[in-house]
């Protein structure tokens, strides 16, 4: 009898440890701050693109997860400090990035373009925006790429989108560099409906990746969360729902 127990007591623990391991929860850190990719809805809950795709990799690696919201001028530092396990923002790959954290493979690529009012006369080259003013997210890469490429044009940074688009309507800023399918979306709204992409995007080679601690093994779990979202049609249905094209 005694021998019973102590099998049955054995496969009781391995019972509860099989069940805590499949209840394992990550957090995943988003900005919310950056539609349609992140942000709130009335109730505050964290919606958007990349919370539609962190969930679905979630999903797949069978593990619970939730979010945590980060300001974005210190989102990476909060990755570091361990307040999230990964950073799923719509954030670009770039090697000055790659010296603090590792990136998984992109789960979306990007590009850079203009916006501007539309009875405007508004021409994209560094001659012609001398005098102007440009805002874009401070610690982007159209904030970089402004400094980098137009040295002699005026930028504007702002600490989130959302108040430059403000800026914009406000006539306190003469056109906004950022993300194309985020400029997309803001165009659709009211406020943007004077608004209009000027030239041609300015950048075509931004690839957007989630972001992990350096040597963390979660990254090569991820990287095949997205392959079999992206290989069983998960992916496009997230992307249809927010773009009628596709950004992979």
């Amino acid at each position: 009898m005694q021998n019973y127990k102590k099998v049955f007591l054995a496969a009781a623990v391995t019972l509860a440890f099989s069940a805590g391991a499949m209840a394992e929860t990550l957090k995943m850190g988003i900005e919310a701050a950056y539609p349609p990719f992140n942000n709130k809805d009335a109730s505050g809950n964290v919606v958007g693109f990349d919370k539609e795709i962190g969930d679905a990799l979630c999903a797949k690696m069978k593990v619970e997860c939730t979010v945590v919201t980060s300001d974005w001028d210190g989102i990476i530092p909060a990755l570091n400090a361990k307040k999230f396990d990964f950073l799923i923002s719509s954030m670009s790959i770039t090697d000055e990035r790659k010296q603090a954290v590792d990136f998984t493979d992109p789960y979306y690529s990007n590009k850079l373009q203009f916006i501007a009012r539309k009875d405007v006369d508004f021409k994209t080259d560094e001659a012609s925006l001398k005098g102007k003013v440009i805002g874009a997210q401070r610690a982007t890469l159209a904030g970089t790429w402004m400094e980098d490429h137009m040295p002699g044009v005026e930028v504007k940074l702002y600490d989130t989108q959302e108040n430059a688009y403000l800026d914009l309507t406000a006539g306190r800023v003469d056109g906004i560099l950022a993300d194309k399918y985020v400029n997309y979306e803001w165009l659709k709204s009211d406020a943007g409906k004077s608004y209009e992409f000027k030239g041609e995007p300015v950048e075509e080679s931004d690839k957007i990746g989630i972001a992990v601690r350096k040597k963390d093994p979660i990254r090569e779990k991820l990287n095949t969360a997205l392959k079999e979202i992206v290989a069983d049609g998960t992916y496009k249905k997230i992307n249809d729902k927010y773009f009628p094209f596709s950004i992979y």
